[in-house]
Order: C-alpha cells, then sequence, then structure tokens
C-alpha cells in the first residue's frame, strides 16, 4: 500500500508531467504552411543560385533544414500522385491516387482524380467546379490535426490546379480554392466544402488581379544575356505559344491571351506563382489563419513552374526566369508570413510534386541515350502478338500511365489462361525496342522487390486500380512531343527534388542522407504532437526537428 507522502510525491509527477504536455501542446506553431513547386527539379536550387536573392530560396537554406538527397519512391511521378504522398506519408499502393488520369476497370473508361458529379461548383457555373477528394482513401497531415483539435482550426488548400489544392487539404478541409481560366479568371472552390464563397473571396475575385500580368508583357526579369544558366533563347527543343512564330523572349501576353485561352495563359507564365500567392495572402488575412487558439495549416501550390516546363523544357530561359521569379515571390511571401502571422510562430517545408527530363531531342544531340515511344504502337505490336497465338482481338481493353489493362470478360469467355496470357504479355512486350522493364500484377502480388525500379513500382502498384502488366520504358525515354519537357518515370530525373523546412521547432542545417518523399507527413505530425495520416508507411526525419 503506498504511504501519503508517496501518493504526494506521485499526484506532483503527474502534476508536472501534465503542465509539461500542456505546454508542449501550447507551443506547437499557429500556422503550418506546406509549399508544393510543381515540377521543380532539385539542381534548380543550385544552378540559379547566383540569381536568387537573400530572402527566397536562400532563406530556407540559410535559416531552415535542406534535405539535398530526398527522392520520390514509386512510380509514376505524377502531380495528383505527388501532392498526394507528400501529405498522407505514403504510397499509391495504400492511398489510391495512382495518376492523374487512370482507366477505370470498372466503368471501363478513363477517370480524373477528383472529379465528382454529387457536387457543384462555387463560384463558377462550369463542371470546373465539380469536384472532391472522394477517390484519396487515406487521411492527410491536415485531417489529422483536424481530427486532433478535435474539429477547430482551419485547413486550406490553394493552387491553380484542382487536384494540387483539394488532394493535400483531405477530407475534412475547411476550404479549397482553385483558379478557373477560359473567360472567368476567378478562384473559385465546390460545394464539398461550402455552399458559397467568402464575401471576401467574392470582393477578391473582382480584382481581376491577374490582369495585371496578362495586359503586359513577360520579358526576363534581368538582361537575358545573363542567363547562362540555359540553353540560347531560341532553339529546336521548344513550344511557342499560340499566335507566335517562334519561342523566343518578350512573349506579348496582351495580345497572346486572345488565342491562348485568355485568363487560362497565365498559368503558363511565372505570373501564376504571383496571383497564387497574393491569393494565399488574402486567405491568412481573411481567414485569420495563425490567429486563433488552434493550429492552422495552409496547403499551398505553385503550379505555374510545371506548365512553363512542359512547354518550354527545363534547359529554357522562360524556366530560368520563371525560378528567378519564383525566389522573389517567396521571399515577398516569408515576409508576408513574418509581419501577419509572426516570425517563430509558423512552421513551413517546401518540396516539389515531381522533377522533369530534359528534353529527349536536345539529350540526342549530347549523343546521350534517349527518345520517343507511342503507346499505341506498343498496343499495335501486342494485339498482333495475340492475334497470331490466340486467334482473338480486342483481349487488351486499355494501355495507360505504362500500364496494360486485359479484357477480363473476354479472356474467361475464350477460356484463356490468365496467368498464362499475363506472362505472355509481359515476353512481347518486353520485345519492343523502348521497354526496359515489365511486370505482372501477379508479380506485384507476390513478389517483394526491395530495391531499384522494381520497387519504385511496387510502391505506386494498387490492386484495386492497377493494371494487369506494368512495364517501364527506359532511361530517358519518354511518351511526348519532341519539344517541352514532362515526367512520370521512377528514373532520378523525375524522382530527384528539393525538401527543405524551416520555422518553429525546426534546426538549421543541411544532409545529404537519403529520404523518400514519404518522410514529410510523419515528420510534420510528430512535430505537432498528433497522430500520422492513417496509411503512413514513412519515417520521421530526426535530424530536422529541434
Amino acid at each position: 500500500m503506498m504511504t501519503k507522502k508517496a501518493i504526494a510525491t506521485l499526484l506532483m509527477l503527474v502534476s508536472i508531467v501534465s503542465f509539461s504536455q500542456k505546454k508542449a501542446d501550447n507551443n506547437n506553431p499557429k500556422l503550418v504552411i506546406g509549399i508544393v513547386v510543381d515540377q521543380m527539379r532539385y539542381d534548380y536550387l543550385e544552378r540559379f543560385a547566383s540569381k536568387y536573392s537573400e530572402t527566397g530560396f536562400k532563406r530556407l537554406m540559410s535559416e531552415g533544414y535542406n534535405l539535398k538527397n530526398t527522392n520520390y519512391n514509386y512510380v509514376p511521378t505524377f502531380t495528383a500522385v505527388g501532392h498526394t504522398s507528400i501529405y498522407t506519408g505514403t504510397t499509391p499502393s495504400m492511398h489510391g491516387i495512382i495518376s492523374n488520369y487512370w482507366y477505370d476497370k470498372e466503368l471501363k473508361k478513363s477517370i480524373y482524380c477528383v472529379d465528382d458529379s454529387n457536387y457543384n461548383g462555387v463560384g463558377t457555373t462550369s463542371k470546373a467546379g465539380k469536384k472532391s477528394p472522394k477517390r484519396l482513401y487515406t487521411t492527410t497531415i491536415a485531417d489529422q490535426l483536424k481530427m486532433f483539435q478535435m474539429g477547430k482550426g482551419k485547413t486550406i488548400g490553394v493552387a491553380i490546379k484542382d487536384r494540387s489544392s483539394i488532394l493535400p487539404a483531405g477530407h475534412s478541409a475547411t476550404a479549397a480554392y482553385w483558379f478557373e481560366g477560359g473567360d472567368a479568371g476567378n478562384w473559385i472552390t465546390s460545394d464539398y466544402y461550402s455552399e458559397k464563397l467568402p464575401k471576401w473571396v467574392k470582393k477578391y475575385n473582382k480584382k481581376k488581379y491577374s490582369d495585371e500580368f496578362l495586359n503586359s508583357q513577360w520579358n526576363t526579369l534581368y538582361d537575358i544575356n545573363t542567363y547562362t544558366e540555359s540553353l540560347i533563347d531560341e532553339n529546336d527543343f521548344e513550344n511557342h505559344f499560340k499566335g507566335e512564330g517562334n519561342s523566343s523572349f518578350p512573349h506579348d501576353l496582351k495580345e497572346l491571351r486572345k488565342t491562348n485561352g485568355n485568363y487560362s495563359l497565365i498559368k503558363k507564365t511565372p505570373f501564376g506563382n504571383n496571383i497564387t500567392a497574393d491569393f494565399a495572402k488574402a486567405i491568412i488575412k481573411n481567414e485569420k489563419l495563425g490567429k486563433g487558439e488552434y493550429t492552422d495549416m495552409l496547403t499551398l501550390s505553385f503550379s505555374s513552374p510545371d506548365y512553363v516546363g512542359h512547354q518550354f523544357g527545363v534547359d529554357s530561359k522562360e524556366v530560368e526566369d520563371t525560378y528567378i521569379r519564383l525566389d522573389l515571390v517567396l521571399s515577398d511571401f516569408f515576409k508576408y508570413l513574418d509581419t501577419q502571422v509572426g516570425k517563430g510562430n509558423y512552421t513551413l517545408f517546401l518540396t516539389a510534386d515531381h522533377a522533369a527530363i530534359p528534353v529527349p531531342s536536345y539529350m540526342k544531340t549530347l549523343k546521350i541515350p534517349s527518345g520517343y515511344f507511342e503507346g499505341d504502337d506498343i498496343l499495335a505490336e501486342l494485339n498482333k502478338a495475340i492475334l497470331s497465338k490466340y486467334n482473338e482481338e480486342d483481349l487488351i481493353e486499355n494501355i495507360s500511365n505504362f500500364q496494360v489493362f486485359f479484357n477480363h470478360d473476354k479472356i474467361n469467355e475464350k477460356n484463356i489462361d490468365l496467368n498464362d496470357f499475363s506472362n505472355f504479355i509481359v515476353r512481347e512486350i518486353m520485345k519492343v525496342e523502348i521497354v526496359y522493364k515489365a511486370v505482372t500484377a501477379l508479380d506485384m502480388q507476390t513478389t517483394t522487390y526491395s530495391k531499384d525500379i522494381l520497387n519504385l513500382l511496387q510502391n505506386g502498384y494498387n490492386q484495386k486500380f492497377s493494371g494487369d502488366v506494368l512495364f517501364v520504358p527506359s532511361p530517358a525515354y519518354i511518351e511526348y512531343s519532341e519539344k517541352g519537357s514532362t515526367h512520370g518515370s521512377g528514373f532520378a530525373y523525375d524522382t530527384h527534388v528539393p525538401l527543405l523546412f524551416m520555422g518553429k521547432g525546426i534546426k538549421q542545417g543541411e544532409s545529404k542522407k537519403p529520404y523518400v518523399i514519404t518522410d514529410i507527413a510523419p515528420t510534420i505530425s510528430s512535430l505537432l504532437g498528433i497522430n500520422q495520416p492513417n496509411g503512413t508507411n514513412g519515417d520521421i526525419i530526426i535530424e530536422v526537428l529541434k
């Protein structure tokens, strides 16, 4: 039996622990900001460093923690998948977002990751608002924070792209906003979140901030002759805007908006970053993020670098100018956070949803193995082989996202052994010159691949949604036009991205140790003292936390 003195001592210890826990909880940042730069290669931090200010990217590196060897740990490296994996701490094998678009085996058609006909747009009468996160099977950091705080605190997503706003903010978000181009030029949402736009958003949309940029020219911020980190301005590896005879600076946006989708044009310029950051600041101010008793979260994605990279290629002067300008946008945004939320009251991280490949037609001039392929050509070769062996047609329903989907009804009807057919398709697809690896769905389900590209392929495989055969094109071979850059593979040019943390609870420093993108969510969860998202399989990056 415990003595009174022992009981008193125990109660005192419990009191101390309780007080310490309460103090720790109250010591959380007032605002967490996740910043994702769409299509940012890690080397942009290094390559354009001489052009950056001291208060943008360099501030993140000097005040925060720079993880220089962070990679994606799955295939495919697409926008929706990257954003989802960052905030869920898991891969498509668990969270269910296997691409931007994918072939639905039940519906027999391609579907979009955030389309949802059950909801209508708010701030728009078009289909651009019929969205929700229903296809996301797990929780995000934002969901876990909301549950931990018993529904208190605000979680808001913002990006030009709907998927980049909706998926990070999760199921329980207070709001998610994305930009509608065309003749609208407004920030919109879905009635999944609310029945009407807040008054301040309506007022903001009336400003038409985009016009400030679209009624002018896009020229390089500095003398173009100083842009020595990119190819010559006029080359054979870039697409140009409709209405332009070439891809050289300057780009007359006022004239080009007439033939390039009006407000949609701003997405393909660095100024899409300006309007995104400005709207994010308006969200922080009008929603009073970081001002309440509970921790708020803002998921912020800069989508324009992806559009610019696709259009002009990763080695273009347009991409260089976009990142020089983004650096200044970030600098201004950080200063705003210091003033509005208070330096020491917020924590943020910056990463990318994927990187991108140098234009293969350019790499060919350097004698680097690279090239292009057409998915339809692969399908034609497989159908030819199937007809020869089985004397049947239409046994393949679809090829997309480096996956082959079978017509299971017809395979069953013809009493064709599924495993034999799967292995036959693997053997035949491996005969295609540009195919580097191929495996069956059964391989994915029964064999554990612990390293290299097959491990990444397995992490991206979802038994419920993925195809019957998965294949990997050879390094630097892409299904794309011969101008501009793209992404999607498990090779380093697509997987190696920046990862920087800064703010409350974060150490200063850098590391070259290997980390994967799914480590972000458990790290932020640990910082906040909350449960990790329910599908998380990443690890806490202990060295960044104080």
